[in-house]
């Protein structure tokens, strides 16, 4: 069993805010699993994700990636191994698709054929035909596709850890599902550690190895879906659970003619 992150009791506070985003927190991630992390607005599922690539600084405590404290790596050095996705996707709308994808093995020196053929295998991974995508440019492509250019780009040079922050939150219901089933996919051939934010929980039970669930910048459980579900932890995470059953049989009775 190979240790990919581990969180040893960490702490973060933002300055003027009355409570710590997070309290004490350690956890251990094994590699090539799907973690989602789920809690409602202000749980700290966010800045839990964001301490990883270092886009936010804890205050105490420590973080390893595959053994290593993140502290002794150089921020900008530590970023280009972590595939990063958000909700806003972020695509350079000046440069086609394959100039996207290209950013980071353009930065670290790739050769021309090299980078041509990892822009190939991911537009391929990702369900969209290079001949007809590579050489468009951000406009040209719906969400949901530009949500998949903005995977493609994040795994181009090849991370061990990907972490994804809400990223089909502005995408509409039906893609949605689709993407999902692409990510699961992605995740199976990739084998590599994901980290992934979300409110919804049957998105979190549908796509995690794992599930964290989160409240006021503590864990409240961690295990596998079948656990979770068969054995809630405590009243947060039975409340959630069942709020969620709620809203969907009053769906499914509003869908029945």
């Amino acid at each position: 069993m190979t240790i990919a992150i581990e969180f040893f009791n960490v702490s973060k506070q933002f300055p003027n805010a009355s409570m710590p985003a997070l309290e004490s927190i350690s956890l251990r991630i094994e590699e090539g699993e799907l973690v989602t992390i789920l809690g409602t607005s202000g749980s700290g599922k966010t800045t839990l994700l964001k301490l990883v690539n270092r886009i936010h600084d804890f205050d105490d405590g420590d973080i390893q990636l595959f053994g290593e404290r993140i502290l002794d790596v150089e921020a900008v050095e530590l970023r280009r191994r972590i595939g990063y996705v958000i909700q806003q996707i972020g695509l350079f709308p000046h440069m086609t698709v394959a100039q996207n994808i290209a950013t980071v093995p353009s930065i670290l020196g790739w050769t021309a054929a090299e980078i041509d053929r990892r822009v190939d295998e991911l537009l391929l991974l990702v369900n969209l035909e290079p001949k007809e995508y590579k050489r468009r440019f951000p406009a040209q492509l719906s969400g949901g596709q530009q949500q998949r250019i903005g995977l493609a780009r994040a795994l181009a040079a090849d991370p061990k850890i990907m972490l994804l922050d809400e990223p089909f939150g502005a995408i509409d219901a039906i893609n949605r599902e689709t993407l999902q089933d692409e990510l699961i996919k992605i995740h199976r051939q990739s084998r590599k550690t994901f980290l992934f934010v979300t409110h919804d929980v049957h998105e979190a039970f549908k796509l995690g190895t794992r599930v964290l669930v989160m409240d006021q910048g503590r864990i409240q459980q961690y295990g596998t879906p079948d656990e979770i579900l068969s054995q809630p932890a405590n009243e947060f995470v039975s409340a959630l659970l069942e709020s969620t059953r709620k809203q969907y049989e009053a769906y499914h009775r509003w869908r029945k003619p």
